[in-house]
């Protein structure tokens, strides 16, 4: 995936069904659908294990949901993909025209063995895990290109999960994002993704969770080589990460506003461009 985006003229996209999918291949389907025939480069899932993930004091709290009443870690059991969900991904994304592909943030050592049976393009490690040491020792290990999620973390956090891709000689390129669902516009702070390109010679990307999309096209100005969001068919739909992220339509929208930043920012080499040199010869008498 680096040699992917070192060679291509635009961030390289990705978006993020999770669980917007509410455990319907249908709607799972039509966001793929969607993802391609705009030209964003790959989908991502999340992948749990319930037991392990949901933390203790969770378990056994009772939520409200379109399936009725249900214990939290029940409702995630509901809406987790399996094998034979991940399968039909897989396949469908296959019929798709190369290099389109899907992937899956893994929040425990079992879904990351999970996901390494399918030939992904990189693996996600989400934001919480960014202190899980065993899970990033293995995935630093998996021999897959890594993306690192930074949001809720201090730079020292940054610092001790990267060191440990160092010493496995898997550089991951880095996402900056804010782990609120919606960020505020004043808590971005967009600037760090210049800081992690100086500080950790690396790719960065940004993982939007705002309402709008120009701070991710900002953020694309700003260099970054990844752009994440999530998506949605529709906002009204249920679940907590439907407001924050962005339909179809801004899909769209979105890929238009940044397909040509690379080329219009260019590189800081002062040159006389072709067409510049008739208007010289004209203008020089």
């Amino acid at each position: 995936m680096n040699e992917m985006i070192l060679n291509s003229d635009k961030p390289y996209l990705i978006a993020e069904i999770g669980i917007n999918h509410n455990g319907s291949l249908d709607i799972t389907k039509k966001l793929i659908d969607a993802a391609y025939a705009i030209g964003w480069d790959c989908v991502k899932f999340q992948k749990r294990t319930p037991d392990v993930c949901v933390p203790q004091k969770q378990k056994t709290v009772m939520k409200e949901t379109p399936w009725g009443t249900m214990t939290y870690l029940d409702y995630k059991k509901k809406i987790e993909f399996e094998k034979a969900e991940y399968d039909e991904i897989d396949s469908y994304c296959k019929n798709k025209s190369s290099p389109f592909s899907w992937t899956a943030s893994v929040w425990d050592l079992e879904s990351l063995s999970f996901i390494l049976n399918y030939d992904v393009p990189f693996i996600k490690i989400p934001s919480a895990m960014i202190t899980n040491i065993q899970l990033l020792e293995e995935c630093a290990s998996c021999k897959k290109n890594i993306i690192l999620s930074t949001g809720m973390s201090t730079i020292e956090e940054i610092d001790s999960a990267f060191n440990i891709f160092v010493k496995k000689s898997n550089i991951p390129i880095l996402l900056h994002t804010n782990s609120t669902y919606p960020a505020p516009l004043d808590d971005l702070n967009l600037s760090l993704i210049p800081f992690f390109k100086e500080r950790y010679k690396c790719k960065v990307g940004y993982s939007g969770h705002e309402y709008s999309i120009e701070p991710t096209v900002i953020a694309a100005a700003l260099g970054a080589d990844v752009i994440e969001r999530h998506v949605t068919l529709d906002h009204s739909l249920w679940g907590t990460d439907q407001s924050s992220s962005i339909t179809i339509t801004g899909m769209d929208r979105l890929f238009n506003r940044i397909k040509d930043l690379k080329k219009i920012i260019g590189k800081p080499i002062k040159k006389i461009t072709d067409g510049e040199i008739e208007i010289r010869k004209k203008l020089s008498g």
